[in-house]
């Protein structure tokens, strides 16, 4: 599941796949292909190429990015699986159609008609999957050999709301609690903070304080202040280094 969106994420970040969709949009609602130029305005042919080319790709996108992903095991042609993929999208692009066409003018289409639809679909989806392998298999040969090496979040995250699971920064004790600073917000959490420092995980840090770790990519600049050493971190705040800790973290930060 991970992997289909991290592949889901690629297409969506691509200049290239969104420039290649307003391309196909903008050659389809000018030309007026299929009868569109004689029953639609130019405003409505862009809105049904807009809806028609958004749907047909997403499924295409859809089918062929999980077909990458579950056929790995069993085909070793990262194409193959993605060209089984978007030839298996036309069915379901070809009943997508014909309810578009319902709805922009209200025109029925039987089953038999749907069926049609996906077959003259299939040419066009293999050309879809030829164009995007070319244009992406190498971004997508990249996430798939990192897929497995993804380092796995220290625990420590998992104790937090969903929404503050960020990029861990630091630890600071408050009281009977471990305050818990990630890129995306704080929380306290109830846990004593050397079991909260075996939860780091693959974090690289450092205890500067017997009440302060701090994430090596957390590091401005080390500062004295009245000869006391202090870290100053991305966001502004200064942690307090202890003298047992201060030679450590000059080796470390120095």
């Amino acid at each position: 599941m991970q992997s289909t969106l991290r592949e889901l994420r690629l297409f969506i970040r691509s200049p290239r796949f969104w420039g290649t969709f307003a391309v196909v949009i903008l050659i389809f609602a000018v030309s007026g292909p299929y009868g569109t130029s004689e029953r639609m305005t130019a405003g409505q042919r862009l809105g049904y190429w807009l809806v028609v080319q958004a749907a047909a790709w997403l499924i295409a996108i859809l089918c062929s990015v999980i077909a990458e992903v579950v056929l790995r095991r069993h085909i070793a042609s990262m194409f193959w699986r993605m060209m089984l993929g978007s030839v298996a999208a036309a069915l379901p692009i070809g009943y997508a159609l014909s309810l578009i066409d319902v709805i922009f003018d209200g025109t029925r289409h039987s089953m038999h008609s749907g069926l049609q639809r996906a077959f003259f679909a299939v040419p066009l989806c293999a050309l879809f999957c030829l164009l995007t392998y070319m244009a992406m298999n190498e971004r997508i040969n990249e996430v798939v050999a990192t897929s497995g090496s993804t380092p796995r979040p220290p625990s420590i995250l998992d104790r937090l709301k969903p929404q503050n699971r960020g990029e861990l920064l630091r630890l600071s004790v408050q009281d009977h609690y471990t305050e818990v600073v990630t890129s995306l917000g704080r929380e306290l959490v109830l846990l004593r903070f050397a079991d909260a420092l075996r939860e780091t995980g693959g974090t690289a840090g450092l205890q500067v304080h017997r009440s302060h770790w701090i994430a090596d990519a957390h590091v401005e600049r080390l500062k004295r202040d009245n000869g006391k050493l202090l870290i100053l971190t991305h966001d502004g705040f200064e942690i307090p280094v202890s003298r047992s800790y201060a030679a450590e973290v000059r080796r470390h930060f120095g």
